[in-house]
Parts: C-alpha cells; structure tokens; sequence
C-alpha cells in the first residue's frame, strides 16, 4: 500500500514537472514572439523615423540650395546693377569733360554745315550758361562766318554739358547735351558690359 502511494506520488510529480516545462515553453514561444513582434515594430518605427529624417534633411537641403541660388542671383543683379550705374557716372564725367568750347564749336559747325543746305531761316542753339558766355565771346562768330548762316545762340539753365539745336525756330529740335550723349553710349557699352558680367559669372 505504501508503495502504491509513493508510485502515485511519483507519477503525480512527474505529471506536474512536465505540466510545468510544457507551460514553461509555452511562456517561452510566447514571450519569443511578443519579443519579434515588439523587435519587428520598433524596427519598422525606426525606419519610419530614419525615413522622415532623410526627407527632412533632403528637403533642407533643397531649401538652403535655391536660397544659396536666389542670393548669388540678386548678388549678381545687384552688382551688374551697382556697375551700370557706375559706368553711367564715368561716361557722363568723361562726355561732359570732353565738351570744351573748342569740341563743341567743332561738332556745331560739323552739324550746322551737314544738316541745313536745304534749311531756310535762324538756327537755334541752346548750351549751359558758362558755355555760353566762352562761345559767344570765342566762337559765334567764327560759327557764323563758316556756315554762313543765321545763328541765335541761348543760356539755358537747364543743360550741364553739350547743346540743342533747332533748324526751325525751335519747333523740333535735336539734343547732343552731356546725358543724351552719355545716354546713346551707354546703349551701346551696356549690352557689352551685360556680356562680360555672363561670362565672369560661368568661371
């Protein structure tokens, strides 16, 4: 009988030790795949994560390239801009400087002895007071005498440099002052100057 009962002890032991490996394994594959499961989660959340942080960054990136882009642009624009102007000074100083008394008794006389053969009446001619003073006293005369035409010569407050002609009686007139000069050829530099600026900005 006592044996009987240590058998039934024996066996009931041996029941629960494997009742319990087996719910131990259970545990195990169970917890195993939770394991996975969080491990596979947080893998695709890392990924997300990288992912968004790339696409911030290649946006970013973007962003600082078209501002880098856009500031060398209004660099450039800013500076031909800044050279125009400049090279505007200088041709006015150098047009201005360059229209002594003597140029522009040279020029009138070249224009008036051209433009009027077949012009009847006065010519008249405005320059800027100082100018006007020196010629009158220097050159009207001889202006008349080689062009053998009545000439009506004008201070005008209003010009800094040259002069404006009229062949009928000031009804239309054609102006050679200091800025329509200046104007014409910075017309023409200003194309070559734009060309220039092209090509130093692709070295």
């Amino acid at each position: 009988m006592a044996e009987d009962v240590r058998d039934l002890i024996e066996k009931i032991r041996e029941e629960g030790i494997r009742a319990g490996e087996e719910k131990a394994r259970e545990i195990e594959a169970h917890a195993r795949k939770d394991a996975e499961e969080i491990l596979a989660s947080a893998r695709l959340e890392a990924e997300r994560i990288l992912s968004e942080a790339q696409e911030r960054i290649r946006r970013e990136e973007e962003r600082e390239k078209a501002l880098l882009i856009q500031a060398g642009r209004d660099l450039l624009l800013s500076l031909r801009n800044e050279i125009c102007t400049m090279l505007e000074r200088i041709i006015l100083m150098d047009v201005r400087d360059s229209l002594t008394p003597e140029t522009l008794f040279r020029l009138l006389s070249s224009i008036v002895t051209q433009c009027s053969a077949d012009v009847t009446g006065s010519i008249e001619i405005e320059m800027k007071r100082e100018d006007f003073e020196i010629f009158e006293n220097s050159y009207l005369s001889r202006l008349k005498e080689q062009t053998k035409r009545e000439i009506v010569l004008r201070p005008s407050d209003k010009i800094s440099g040259g002069f404006i002609i009229s062949f009928d009686n000031g009804r239309s007139c054609f102006e050679f002052s200091d800025k329509s000069l200046a104007e014409y050829i910075g017309v023409y530099l200003k194309p070559k100057l734009h060309a220039i600026l092209q090509e130093a900005a692709r070295e």
